[in-house]
This record gives structure tokens, C-alpha cells and sequence, in this order.
């Protein structure tokens, strides 16, 4: 008498589904390796390239006005000039987003003025230029005095401020957004005697930056 074997279905669906299970499990693990290996590529790049921060100079800053329109109302005109340098061999930077504007003893007395975006290749400087300004601006109360004793001394010291974003590139490949702040510090002749023309500033002094 010959038997019959048989599997219940319920047998065959157990081991399709871990069969299934199997699978999604190598997918999972090819991708989770191959996602794995290309951080780590782009992060060893990083490590070999580990590229500098950009440098900026000050290069010149002309004064056209700064007056108060009645107590705390300021109105100012200021030309901005500065230098910029990638000092990476192998490493390009994009800039966008630029603003820069002036402040005095911890007040700003311009608006935020904006810059175009541009491209800095390996080693590559330029020069940025911006004409900062603004009209009944509202200062401290002791904004005059403040600049009168400025005067005395026969000193003006202006901070000209600039962020925004960059990306590094190497070769095809463009990182993320990093934020940058620049700081430069402007001492200006101040005398008691105003002078005819804009009070201005030569010094080619460098700015600290920060990413």
C-alpha cells in the first residue's frame, strides 16, 4: 500500500514568507553597506583636502556721512572695499546669501546691504566692493556723544561686518551649506577740524573669519 505525502499549505506560506524576509534582509544590507562606503569616501576626501577657511583684508573704507537727523535718527553713506582669497590648492568655494553692513560701539548704522554670489577657484582672489547706507536709522541716545568724544581723541573706529554661505567643491562634487562670519575693524583720522572729503581708511589689515 503506497502513502501519499503531502505539505499543507500553510507549511509552503511559512517558508515563501521567510524566504521574502531574507531577501528584504540582503537589500537592506547591500544598501545600508554601499550608502556606508560612500560617507566614508567623502569623508576620507575631507580629511585629505581639510580645507581652509577663506581670508579676507580690508582694503579701503570711505566715510561720506554719518549725522543724526534729530536725537536718534542716523543717516549714514559708507563705500566698502575688501579682499577676498581661497588659500586651498585643490579646493573651490562657492559664496551666496552675502550681506555686509557697518556697525559703531555695538550699533549698527547702516542696513543690510546684499552682494552678488560668486565662484572662487583654487588660490584665487577678488574684490568685493559694496556702497553701505541708511536713512533715519534709530540710534542710542548717546549715538552724538558717543562720536563727539571720538572726535576729541581723534579716532573713528568703524566694524564692517559680512556673512552668508558657502559651499566647498571638489572637483564635481559641492558640499552643503556652511554659514561664514567676517569681521573687520576700520580706525579712521577723526580730528576736531571735518575735513572736506569722506574720511577714509587704507590699511589692507586683516578681518577674522569664521565657518
Amino acid at each position: 500500500m503506497s502513502q501519499v505525502l503531502s505539505k499543507s499549505p500553510k507549511h509552503c506560506g511559512d517558508k515563501q514568507g521567510v524566504n521574502v524576509d531574507k531577501l528584504y534582509k540582503k537589500i537592506f544590507y547591500s544598501f545600508s553597506t554601499l550608502f556606508l562606503s560612500i560617507l566614508s569616501l567623502i569623508f576620507l576626501v575631507w580629511l585629505i583636502l581639510h580645507p581652509s577657511k577663506p581670508e579676507f583684508s580690508l582694503q579701503e573704507v570711505n566715510l561720506y556721512q554719518l549725522n543724526l537727523s534729530g536725537t536718534h535718527l542716523l543717516n549714514s553713506s559708507i563705500q566698502l572695499t575688501l579682499l577676498s582669497k581661497n588659500p586651498n590648492q585643490k579646493v573651490g568655494i562657492y559664496y551666496d546669501e552675502l550681506q555686509a553692513y557697518a556697525s559703531y560701539k555695538g550699533q549698527q548704522i547702516t542696513v543690510d546691504t546684499s552682494l552678488p554670489p560668486f565662484y572662487q577657484g583654487h588660490e584665487e582672489r577678488n574684490i568685493l566692493t559694496a556702497s553701505l547706507g541708511g536713512t533715519g536709522l534709530p540710534v542710542a541716545s548717546s549715538f552724538g556723544y558717543e562720536v563727539r568724544r571720538d572726535q576729541t581723541a581723534g579716532k573713528l573706529v568703524l566694524s564692517l561686518k559680512m556673512n552668508g554661505g558657502l559651499r566647498w567643491k571638489v572637483g564635481t562634487w559641492v558640499s552643503g551649506r556652511y554659514r561664514f562670519n567676517v569681521n573687520c575693524v576700520s580706525i579712521m583720522d577723526f580730528g576736531p577740524t571735518i575735513p572736506s572729503g569722506p574720511l577714509s581708511s587704507k590699511q589692507g589689515t586683516q578681518c577674522s573669519t569664521t565657518v
